[in-house]
């Protein structure tokens, strides 16, 4: 038989025929560790497409780890469900759930080859020799490594060895997989590259997924949906797309960014528009929905949404409808060669952040009268004034 190529189509194919997704409902999930204290999870309510990779994502401390610990079955909950599909498994030890889990940690034995270390799973359900070697290749093979079976986990890399770790964890065919923070040990480097990958994997499985990080960049390139968590509660749910360009609070917007907040008040609307007087002037709105003329709103502008340049403004007709202009003082640049990041002195009221795109051999540096720009569909007026 000819051999195959490393992580070829057969070899993956020959592990990735496997059941249907999983969907994961939880209901009202509570977890309280002390009597005294608050709630580590506060009744959360999510329901996990099958075949998602979905992100839980949020600051230290705020109940990510504790809501996939409970999902995993290593913590039990104070209150509330959790279902796979019609199947309730709130109580179930965690060998009854069928779920892989990756580690911060890869938890490799050092003693025994990648191949054992990823077939240790199948040796304790008593999986006969040949079946579990070829399963075991097969899973290596889905992340690219089965060349290296016979090493031991200290001659790999960092990388290497979370791959390995990943191999483990499909190898027994789990109806979903869990990723606490898997990547927050490896470089930066690594850490772009295995991102890609992880992803690659949970697509080409079918996993039902569900992962674990405070990296924004991480939940932003990965995930199909993230929950963002904050004091034990979901605080906002949807794609990397809708939650980066429409986030319902400052903490929202502050978190998933680097963003300007404004606070102003609503002057006038009209046709979807609103115009909202702020510190640094005027602005003009598109995604001000709901908002009455008098109310006091916060506003959200990312710095790479401002567009700088010297002269003169735009024409009176195209600054009214198309572009918000602001007039400002360069005070600071930072050079960083495909970008330049500006601080905007506007009115002696406000400081802008701006990130300017590939600014040339001959950028604008600071201590220069620069016209900021803005679009009406980037001022981001926020549901949700508080943090």
């Amino acid at each position: 038989m000819a051999e195959h190529p490393r992580g070829s189509a057969p070899l993956r194919a020959c592990y990735l025929s496997r059941r249907m997704s999983v969907r994961i409902t939880i209901d009202a999930l509570t977890k309280q560790f002390s009597p005294a204290g608050p709630p580590a999870v506060d009744a959360v309510s999510l329901v996990i497409e099958p075949g998602e990779l979905f992100f839980l994502l949020g600051p230290s401390g705020c109940g990510k780890t504790t809501l996939l610990r409970m999902i995993a079955g290593f913590t039990e909950p104070t209150a509330g469900r959790i279902r796979f599909d019609d199947r309730d498994v709130t109580h179930l030890p965690p060998n009854a759930r069928n779920t892989g889990m990756v580690f911060q940690s890869y938890a490799l034995w050092p003693h025994m080859t990648v191949e054992a270390n990823v077939a240790f799973g199948l040796s304790i359900r008593k999986v006969r020799a040949d079946e579990k070697r070829r399963r075991a290749i097969a899973a290596l093979a889905a992340v690219r490594m089965e060349a290296f079976a016979a090493r031991r986990p200290n001659a790999l890399s960092g990388g290497q060895q979370q791959r390995v770790a990943l191999a483990r964890a499909l190898v027994i065919r789990p109806d979903v997989l869990l990723l606490d923070e898997p990547l927050s040990n490896l470089d930066a480097k690594l850490r772009v590259e295995l991102r890609s990958e992880i992803r690659r994997v949970c697509k080409e499985s079918g996993l039902t997924g569900v992962y674990v990080t405070h990296d924004q960049k991480e939940a932003l390139s990965m995930a199909d949906r993230i929950a963002i968590m904050r004091a034990g509660r979901v605080v906002q749910l949807g794609t990397p797309a809708a939650l980066y360009h429409a986030p319902a609070s400052r903490f929202v917007a502050e978190f998933l960014g680097e963003t300007n907040i404004l606070s102003g008040r609503v002057a006038s609307v009209d046709s979807g528009r609103a115009r909202i007087e702020t510190g640094a002037g005027a602005l003009t709105s598109t995604r001000a929905a709901g908002r009455q003329v008098g109310e006091t709103v916060q506003v959200s502008l990312r710095p790479e949404a401002l567009h700088i340049r010297p002269g003169p403004p735009p024409d009176a007709g195209a600054s009214a409808r198309d572009i918000n202009d602001l007039r400002g003082r360069v005070v600071s640049t930072t050079y960083l060669g495909e970008i330049a990041q500006h601080t905007v002195d506007v009115g002696g009221r406000v400081m802008l952040k701006l990130a300017q795109l590939n600014p040339g051999p001959s950028p604008i540096m600071g201590n220069h009268d620069v016209h900021v720009g803005v679009s009406p569909d980037d001022v981001v007026v926020l549901a949700e004034s508080e943090g």
